[in-house]
């Protein structure tokens, strides 16, 4: 329109151009035109920004400064009775009218802040930012220390543990594990990997809390299946009697077309009494079943005692007294919703360690299936985007290793493996003689050899000093009763000995280790003085790589770290 009443303008030139003045001659146009026509209107100029401004009697418009030496028309003044009927470029209304919408569809308790990335907004579309919500979680080690962690709400239980490791210096051995911990109930639980740390701690009371311990036997059913399963205790469900093939076992917990079954008996606390019930039990996909006729499978003796979708699997840690339990295996099905009522909680007691891990352990693999087999691989699948939370490992591997002799005045290598293993012979023999020397001498205790191999241990993360034989079983049975799982202590009957405890098939031994003196040096045996060591740690990495006397080699020390 500006470019037909003005042909002498040319487009690019618009920018230098006073356009308020064009727009009031423009204005000024119309009103003559419709003057003309004898229609009674009334002045209503319209300036920058779609706004309507009328001016008053006997003053000029203000007008800026042109840019272009054309003179522009001054505005005839008229009555304020007369109403000009002109159109305004639509453009302009529609881009209101959609502000006005913005307006009021935003929240008001919102800020308005623009979001750069509107196609990451929940709802789609919003252009408002959403922001991350995080829990501070007091997370507590074994010794009653805590650490405050900030865990958002996407953070699940694997990465809360990576953060510990790292935070805490810990070796990262993929075994750490999160537990839920109620005192009050007496359970406790470790959580899965994939759980979301906050909404679990949604389910829990103020006097809950979580623990950061080891748990070796987390998924140590997928490397050693026959330990965790019976063969009496797992049947097919639809095959009466029908026992499954053990290179199958695992596959068909994990196969959710397979219809596994776990069954056995199991003693039932009575619900408001002390008294407990032995019942033939059935774990199926859809639940925990008990007979409400000896052993029949029919449906119509079977009667549901517990779901597994809405609920979780616990030990219970308080003992057999406190619940007038039948046997020390006791464990308990909690749903997720219940945080405090005793009266909701299924205790339940088995006969014997085995069939108890065998009830947990089929628990979890129907309620979470190859979850769990995800879990599992996660880790040996894992590189290094994360690799910061992990220890450095040593990259040098031990083939790499020479002997070297560095008498003469330029070090070099040995190449004879029999001149290698004579040089090793001789620099054992002179760091006895200098020991032997040095105890003769008088040296202080700090550096007295005897003095040394008799403290030296008690830095190390496998020994726990002074505890007694229920709290070494209660350690062992919290990291998981794997074989090879062990600890150190000092022994309660003889001060000056020590006490290796073991796990070996879901039970735990006890083997004593002796001093002895020779040349007058002290020495430790475990096998009555056939193999003697210098000092317990040369002892446990004797064990570590020889069975020896034991029912199995040290594998996985029982720690507790400190937060």
């Amino acid at each position: 329109q500006i470019l037909a009443r003005h042909p002498d303008l040319h487009p690019l030139y618009l920018h230098d151009v006073d356009l308020e003045a064009l727009v009031n001659d423009m204005n000024s146009s119309l009103e003559s035109l419709y003057s003309s026509c004898n229609t009674h209107t009334e002045t209503a100029p319209l300036l920058h920004n779609s706004h309507v401004h009328t001016p008053h009697h006997g003053h000029a418009p203000h007008r800026r400064g042109p840019r272009s030496q054309r003179p522009t028309p001054p505005i005839p003044l008229s009555c304020p009775q007369e109403r000009l009927c002109r159109s305004q470029p639509v453009h302009i209304n529609a881009f209101m009218r959609l502000q006005e919408e913005q307006q009021q569809c935003r929240p008001s308790s919102l800020p308005a802040v623009i979001n750069p990335f509107p196609e990451l907004c929940t709802p789609t579309g919003s252009p408002i930012l959403s922001l991350i919500h995080t829990t501070d979680n007091h997370v507590y080690s074994e010794d009653g220390a805590g650490k405050v962690v900030e865990v958002p709400a996407d953070m699940r239980a694997r990465d809360v543990c990576q953060l510990l490791v790292y935070k805490s210096h810990c070796l990262d051995d993929n075994s750490w594990s999160l537990v839920e911990h109620h005192p009050l109930l007496g359970l406790e639980r470790c959580l899965e990997d994939h759980e979301l740390v906050v909404q679990v701690q949604a389910s829990m009371t103020s006097d809950s809390k979580f623990l950061f311990r080891k748990n070796y036997a987390k998924y140590e059913f997928f490397r050693n299946p026959l330990n965790f399963f019976p063969e009496q205790m797992v049947a097919w469900c639809q095959v009466s009697n029908g026992s499954i093939p053990q290179s199958q076992l695992l596959q068909n917990f994990l196969n959710s077309s397979s219809c596994p079954e776990v069954q056995g008996f199991l003693y039932l606390k009575e619900s408001g009494r002390k008294s407990w019930k032995r019942l033939s039990m059935f774990l199926r996909r859809s639940g925990l079943y008990y007979s409400t006729k000896g052993s029949s499978k029919e449906p119509r003796h079977l009667q549901l005692l517990s779901d597994l979708e809405d609920s979780s699997v616990f030990t219970v840690t308080t003992g057999r007294k406190l619940h007038n339990a039948p046997t020390d295996y006791q464990f308990c099905i909690k749903p997720s919703k219940v945080r405090s009522e005793c009266k909701e909680l299924r205790m339940l007691c088995a006969e014997d360690e085995q069939s108890r891990t065998c009830w947990m352990t089929a628990f979890r693999l129907l309620k979470y299936g190859i979850l769990l087999y995800q879990n599992y691989k996660s880790p040996q699948q894992r590189k290094s985007p994360v690799s910061h939370f992990s220890t450095p490992v040593r990259s040098v591997s031990e083939n790499s290793l020479v002997a070297m002799d560095f008498s003469g005045r330029t070090g070099r290598v040995i190449e004879n493996p029999m001149e290698a293993q004579n040089a090793a012979v001789e620099e054992g023999q002179t760091w006895r003689k200098r020991g032997h020397r040095m105890n003769a001498l008088g040296s202080p205790s700090l550096l007295h050899p005897s003095s040394l191999s008799s403290v030296i241990h008690r830095t190390q993360l496998w020994f726990h000093g002074r505890i007694i034989r229920e709290e070494s079983h209660k350690m062992i049975m919290q990291q998981g009763q794997v074989d090879g799982l062990f600890l150190l202590r000092d022994s309660q009957s003889n001060p000056k000995a020590f006490v290796l405890t073991l796990c070996h098939h879901q039970k735990i031994r006890h083997f004593q280790i002796l001093p002895c003196e020779e040349e007058g040096q002290m020495l430790f045996s475990l096998d009555d003085g056939s193999t003697k060591f210098t000092d317990l740690i040369h002892l446990v990495e004797f064990y570590q790589l020889n069975r020896g006397v034991l029912p199995c080699k040290l594998k996985h020390p029982c720690t507790a770290v400190a937060l």
